[in-house]
């Protein structure tokens, strides 16, 4: 049992330098991250008709409806400038014409309702109604631009979609 005792030195392998490759593969610095897969034609329809019809959740909700836009565009943002563009512009007309409508309404009836101890209050009723059917008409023009988007248009909100355009294209 005579072990014979070796005087050879095991190699030791070479050092790879930082970006060489070696037997086992790349290194970690050369492993880029992958980029985020686009959307086809007809996913992007369905999300930014998805980020318009989403104002829907403010009947039941009040404000769930800017959420999931704004959900949308955080998600998509890399994976569809036409997406990102919609989910914005639903974001942004939702707080404008939803949040603010819903505010400029309840100071309305506020404002007849202490007016009414006068007369003048009582005049104002007809105007206070008209500025209740801002939210209202928001959904529909929600509605109109899902289902124009769900046809493949490029469906502007008046008054944001320039100003939304200008945040998504730089």
């Amino acid at each position: 049992m005579n072990a014979e005792i070796s005087d050879e030195v095991p190699e030791e392998e070479p050092q790879a330098q930082p970006g060489e490759t070696t037997d086992s593969g790349p290194t970690a610095t050369q492993i880029a991250p992958a980029a985020p897969l686009p959307l086809s034609p007809q996913e992007e329809r369905t999300w930014a008709m998805l980020a318009h019809l989403s104002i829907l959740l403010n009947l039941i909700s009040g404000f769930l409806g800017v959420v999931a836009a704004l959900i949308i565009y955080l998600v998509y943002k890399d994976r569809s400038r036409y997406v990102a563009y919609q989910a914005l512009q639903a974001t942004l007309f939702q707080l404008v014409a939803w949040v603010g409508g819903g505010l400029i309404t309840g100071l309305a009836w506020t404002f007849v309702g202490i007016l009414s101890a006068v007369i003048i209050g009582i005049c104002l009723i007809p105007f206070a109604v008209l500025i209740s059917l801002i939210p209202l008409g928001a959904i529909v023009y929600g509605i109109i631009a899902g289902v124009a988007c769900n046809e493949g248009q490029d469906f502007r909100y008046w008054l944001v979609g320039d100003w939304t355009e200008s945040i998504v294209h730089g």
